[in-house]
């Protein structure tokens, strides 16, 4: 394995289990395309909590990560009452935080969608500054050694 797939496979990722409400579906009972980005939230929720930089923290800690970037796949729909699994994983910490996902089927592992978020950080402090380098906070909550 090379060391750019060795860290890879070491930063942090998070699965949940999402049945497909019926307020979620069109008529067709197939999940509406706008919810997977909802999906990709809850998901990248626990992927931040397994690391104690949810939200909440993120705020606490004077900065905030607005998404700036959304990309979605749609290889097979979800529907009503299916159960899927939603996976968010972190493959970018430098100057930005990049999170990949994947929606696959709970029973089979078949693969619905997939796609990735770019957050940046803002410093609250100074009336919302684009960051340009990562904050020490989000090191330190990676366990990496800070580069500054």
């Amino acid at each position: 394995m090379t060391a750019d797939l060795k860290a890879a496979a070491s930063l942090p990722a998070a699965e949940i289990e999402i049945e497909i409400p019926f307020h979620d579906v069109d008529v067709l009972h197939v999940a509406w395309h706008g919810h997977y980005v909802k999906y990709f939230e809850l998901a990248r929720t626990a992927l931040l909590r397994s690391f104690d930089y949810d939200y909440p923290q993120m705020r606490d800690s004077g900065y905030a990560w607005p998404v700036t970037e959304c990309y979605l796949k749609y290889v097979r729909p979800a529907r009503y009452g299916q159960r899927v699994i939603a996976r968010a994983q972190l493959t970018e910490y430098e100057n930005r935080l990049k999170v990949v996902y994947q929606l696959r089927d709970a029973l089979s592992g078949e693969k619905l969608t997939q796609g990735h978020t770019v957050q940046v950080a803002l410093d609250l402090a100074d009336d919302m500054a684009l960051q340009f380098v990562t904050p020490a906070v989000l090191w330190n909550k990676l366990g990496i050694p800070c580069e500054e």
